[in-house]
């Protein structure tokens, strides 16, 4: 008897038909003779609709009482499929976060799990009932309800197959597995059979909305067998796993994120230590900061340019001019209407020619780069918002049609 743990998104259980399509998946694992923990997301838009409603009644309200809002989402995605499996004459029951034991950080709105208790879930499968979990959720110290970021659900369901040793965790969204770039953008994008683990990390990272980046984080830490696959179609999906195939086109997709903001800290004295208090005062408000460019000094100052998420913008500069006394620099530059598109594949830099190769797809494209960063398997670039669905086409045709 194996366990398997099954995590289902909020398309894949939007309504009652689907909800009992679901409970027909998780029926089938279960009569195979298998262990089975199900995660649950809220259905369809309703984490949406929960934030329009917030919105009505305080456009500024504490990200303690949104989390205290938004889960309640998937307690009812929890309760109904336990109840579509009831109705199958299954045996199961639906478990919040906090019953099960999830214990997070404090972070409200993107906290992080630090540990799952097992007694009430091995509990639950010792009596051989199927355990229907809450995702994205967890419970912080002083018992106040925590959530973890859009795409929690990936890293709840992950987490609890690290936890219970899985065999298997498998991640059932509305595409058929992960794909070279976004299937509705791009038409002709290819499923790839199999991934890296820090080839999925990296798309992930970098707006690839398949799984969240820390679901594959936890995976690759704790060694979890993880497949992604359509809840909608039974053909096989895509395994994330340590080693793959190489490809020869020597990268594994192309992603874009349309979700951050640029902000430039003009005229910096050069001196030591100058950096390290800029991005100091952002990590203690958990502002995370991706791209950065810092100018070579000219004279006795420089500049640093920096992403953060768009929701994060305000703070940000909220906090940098609250210390722009401290930090001694001239004035504070922002743009919130651009975009990052990037590659990534293992073989990627050990192969010449390869960024060249995505410059020149943007060049013939007619699109002009504002930043360029790297890293070991990833090159990504900022540009105008209006140009990434553009230049996602343009260099996906690039690496990919000219095979």
């Amino acid at each position: 008897m194996s366990l398997i743990v099954q995590k289902f998104g909020g398309s894949s259980v939007a309504n009652a038909q689907r909800v009992k399509h679901v409970a027909g998946i998780i029926a089938e694992k279960y009569l195979e003779g298998n262990d089975v923990i199900v995660v649950l997301s809220a259905q369809g838009d309703t984490t949406d609709d929960l934030i329009a409603k917030a919105e009505e009644i305080n456009d500024h309200a504490s990200k303690r009482e949104m989390d205290m809002l938004l889960s309640t989402g998937e307690q009812i995605s929890v309760s109904l499929c336990a109840m579509a499996l009831e109705a199958m004459g299954l045996p199961c029951v639906s478990l919040t976060a906090w019953q099960v034991g999830i214990q997070s950080t404090s972070v409200h709105s993107d906290a992080r799990i630090k540990r799952i208790d097992s007694e009430r879930i091995q509990s639950e499968l010792d009596q051989h009932r199927i355990v229907i979990v809450t995702g994205f959720q967890g419970l912080d110290r002083n018992g106040d309800v925590t959530t973890l970021g859009r795409g929690g659900s990936d890293t709840s369901a992950v987490a609890l197959a690290a936890a219970f040793h899985a065999e298997l965790c498998q991640i059932y969204t509305d595409v058929d597995g992960v794909y070279t770039t976004d299937p509705r953008l791009v038409p002709n994008a290819r499923k790839l059979d199999e991934i890296t683990y820090d080839e999925m990390l990296e798309l992930a990272s970098q707006g690839a909305q398949v799984l969240h980046n820390r679901s594959v984080e936890l995976a690759k830490k704790f060694h979890v067998n993880l497949e992604v696959l359509s809840s909608l179609e039974k053909k096989p999906g895509t395994t994330v796993k340590e080693v793959v195939k190489v490809e020869k086109t020597n990268i594994a997709g192309v992603a874009k994120d349309t979700s951050i903001a640029r902000i430039a800290l003009v005229g910096l004295q050069h001196n030591p230590g100058v950096a390290f208090q800029v991005f100091d005062l952002l990590s203690k408000s958990n502002i995370n900061v991706d791209v950065i460019l810092q100018s070579i000094g000219r004279q006795d100052s420089k500049d640093i340019t920096f992403t953060v998420h768009k929701k994060d913008m305000a703070e940000a500069e909220k906090i940098l001019n609250e210390h722009k006394e401290a930090l001694k620099f001239d004035h504070l530059e922002d743009d919130d209407s651009i975009g990052k598109v990037s590659i990534v594949g293992a073989g990627l830099m050990s192969n010449s020619g390869v960024a060249a190769k995505m410059f020149e797809a943007l060049y013939e494209a007619g699109i002009n780069i504002q930043m360029i960063n790297t890293s070991e398997i990833r090159v990504s670039v900022l540009l105008d918002e209006n140009d990434v669905n553009k230049a996602v086409k343009a260099i996906h045709g690039k690496f990919f049609d000219e095979v």
